[in-house]
């Protein structure tokens, strides 16, 4: 009996990999969440600018929601799937009532701050595990959301 999955990474690996992975797929959950509120919610001067931002960041954060998933899949795991389990798992809570044009922005902020830390976390378990498609994707979300980061910490001056 092997003790590889079908992708040829051990099991033990595959199985602490999936399991951080579902923790990253439940903080994008409530991240998302709360990022379509401020779509939706946000007043001030730069309500047009801002409801537009937020659209573009809640369209990509559902796009790697779908992919985390996957990926956890791939791995031969299940996805958590029910808003209950997000709550528990996720470091990013959930943000309500939220109005104020730069409350909103620093909570994106510091969801995509979250996120980062967790997927170089994410990143050091799959380097050691020789999970090359899990580094990459996480590397690839660092990439980007740094850059993010970078972006909102300018514009809050």
């Amino acid at each position: 009996m092997s003790d590889t999955n079908t992708i040829g990474l051990h099991e033990a690996s595959a199985s602490q990999l999936a399991e951080k992975l579902n923790e990253l797929l439940a903080n994008y959950q409530i991240f998302y969440m709360n990022v379509r509120g401020y779509h939706w919610n946000v007043k001030g001067r730069q309500f047009f600018q801002l409801h537009e931002k937020f659209e573009e960041f809640y369209t990509d954060l559902l796009t790697k929601v779908d992919e985390v998933a996957e990926r956890i899949l791939t791995l031969g795991h299940q996805p958590v799937h029910a808003y209950s389990d997000y709550v528990k798992l996720a470091r990013i809570q959930e943000d309500k009532n939220v109005h104020d044009g730069e409350a909103c922005v620093r909570g994106v902020l510091e969801g995509y701050q979250t996120l980062i830390e967790l997927q170089r976390e994410l990143l050091s378990l799959a380097s050691d595990a020789d999970d090359e498609g899990t580094a990459a994707q996480a590397g690839d979300y660092i990439r980007e959301q740094e850059k993010t980061v970078w972006m909102l910490g300018a514009y809050l001056g």
